[in-house]
């Protein structure tokens, strides 16, 4: 007689998973999309600031130089409200040259303001400096 135990062990289908299932699958596309998005999110906001820092560090520069004209300049009392534009890394600024008295009569304060755009409130970069009467 022929043991069927042995005959039916050998014909056994075997159950093991060799793959994902579909919940699997999905839940690792769930959390690759949202580190994508993450990521992404982390480096525009990386561009944003980045542009940002561009454009102050060059209206400083601006600033910066026409401080130094305003310093350079023999007129006193330096001009109120003196405006001007400037081209500078392909792009035009928009400088205002701000004077006030101080409590010495000899001495002004000089602000310089730069902006984008003519129109713009806020001043992008601002310096300051004092300048003294010369004798000439």
């Amino acid at each position: 007689m022929i043991d069927l135990s042995l005959i039916s062990s050998s014909f056994q289908v075997k159950k093991k998973s060799t793959g994902f299932t579909l919940i699997e699958v999905m839940l690792a596309m769930a959390v690759f999309a949202i580190a994508g998005v993450a990521l992404l999110t982390t480096a525009d906001n990386h561009f944003r600031n980045m542009s940002h820092l561009e454009s102050k560090m060059l209206a400083n520069w601006i600033a910066s130089n026409q401080l130094v004209e305003a310093t350079l300049d023999n007129t006193w009392p330096p001009k109120n409200n003196k405006k001007g534009k400037v081209e500078l890394a392909g792009k035009e600024w928009f400088w205002l040259q701000k004077v006030t008295k101080t409590t010495d009569k000899n001495m002004r304060s000089v602000v310089i303001e730069v902006r984008d755009s003519e129109n713009r409130t806020l001043a992008i970069s601002s310096l300051m400096t004092y300048l003294s009467k010369r004798d000439l």
